[in-house]
């Protein structure tokens, strides 16, 4: 009896292992921002300090929902927002914890302003300023109907 509790256990910690979470935008929100000069472009770049919760999620698959966002215009750069693209972090209207960089492993489908979930590995980018500060890795979305 024993033993089959104990492989019973064993095969839900697996399954835990391999589910997706789902955050949301308060889950990015989990973060502090300081402007620390940068000699090579001699400007200030606001440089995040991630909170233990967001920490939590680095490495797992994740997913989010918001806005598609094709900010290269050409299909090269694509982000998740928070917000519509004319609301977006790029106009002003909000902060860099309301936007993840997405790198798919398809190209996606979908224009600017849809609606869609994106899921992939969650990696924290405190360092390179050629990216933004939540990117998912090895990514997929879906869309809306």
């Amino acid at each position: 009896m024993n033993e089959k509790l104990l492989l019973v256990f064993v095969l839900l910690l697996g399954i835990k292992a391999e589910a997706q979470v789902t955050l949301n935008w308060a889950d990015f929100a989990d973060v502090n921002f300081e402007p620390v000069y940068s000699e090579k472009y001699d400007i200030h770049f606001l440089t995040p300090s991630f909170g233990d919760n967001i920490k939590g999620y680095e490495g797992q698959k994740v997913s989010i929902k918001g806005y598609f966002l094709d900010i290269s215009g050409s299909g090269e750069i694509f982000l998740i927002s928070e917000n519509p693209m004319a609301s977006c972090f790029f106009c002003g209207a909000a902060g860099p914890e309301t936007i993840v960089e997405v790198r798919f492993t398809e190209a996606p489908p979908f224009k600017t302003d849809d609606i869609v979930t994106a899921s992939g590995i969650l990696q924290l980018n405190a360092n390179d300023v050629n990216s933004v500060n939540y990117i998912l890795k090895e990514a997929s979305a879906v869309g809306e109907k």
